[in-house]
């Protein structure tokens, strides 16, 4: 019994242990860990919102504030990619995409798929509609949202990163299909096993994953 108590503690630790993401430099997080705990609305509403405005200084006279506008380079880049079929990216679009995206809201969700496959797993079915909720709440309707897809490190490089971008794709279409969000404010990307969220349990579950960030990009978004 108390080898059987150790086994399971291991396993458990294997699910839950966390590891510094490649994406942005601190995401928050939320998953599953093997007992049905699901993300709910309210925590990726909080967690992809814009942050608030800083409040006027006292004693100065100046015009309204507004969010920093994107620059240049990085509204050049959205317009390209949007619309895009994930396939489509080259590696340097990819890794643009990774740093315009490094810093912004996000989250990294633990929307595990069934084994060697795109299908999403039914234990991850709740944080998958949870999101499409969050992101058609007046907090985040309209903006561009990065969806990027990951594996584990099994299985070879080329395998790997077309698996992620199906991944990828596969939650793009449950949201459009089951939320009415426009495919074009949803720029999916595969990053196959080259951003493990657990490098140090390359095999583990919590590597196939699905990261979502709010590029609060509104000038580029759908009307």
């Amino acid at each position: 019994m108390r080898l059987a108590v150790k086994g399971l503690t291991a396993i458990l630790s294997i699910i839950t242990v966390g590891a510094a993401l490649s994406l942005p430099v601190s995401p928050a997080h939320a998953g599953d860990d093997g007992n049905s705990k699901n993300v709910t609305e309210d925590e990726i509403v909080r967690a992809l919102a814009p942050p608030p405005k800083k409040p006027l200084t006292r004693g100065l006279s100046i015009g309204p504030q507004t969010d920093p506008a994107p620059s240049a380079t990085e509204t050049k880049l959205i317009q390209s990619v949007r619309g895009r079929a994930t396939r489509s990216l080259s590696s340097t679009e990819r890794e643009e995409i990774a740093s315009a995206a490094k810093d912004k809201p996000n989250i990294d969700l633990e929307i595990t798929f069934d084994y060697n496959s795109a299908n999403i797993s039914s234990k991850s079915l709740a944080s998958v509609q949870a999101l499409g909720r969050a992101l058609t709440s007046p907090d985040l309707k309209g903006s561009t949202f990065v969806v990027a897809g990951h594996t584990d490190a099994a299985g070879g490089e080329a395998y790997n990163q077309d698996l992620s971008e199906r991944r990828a794709d596969s939650i793009k279409r449950y949201l459009v299909d089951k939320y009415s969000i426009s495919a074009t404010d949803l720029v999916t990307v595969g990053y196959g096993k080259s951003k493990l969220k657990d490098p140090s349990q390359p095999m583990a579950e919590a590597n196939r994953r699905v990261q979502v960030v709010n590029m609060e990009n509104k000038t580029t978004a759908s009307k």
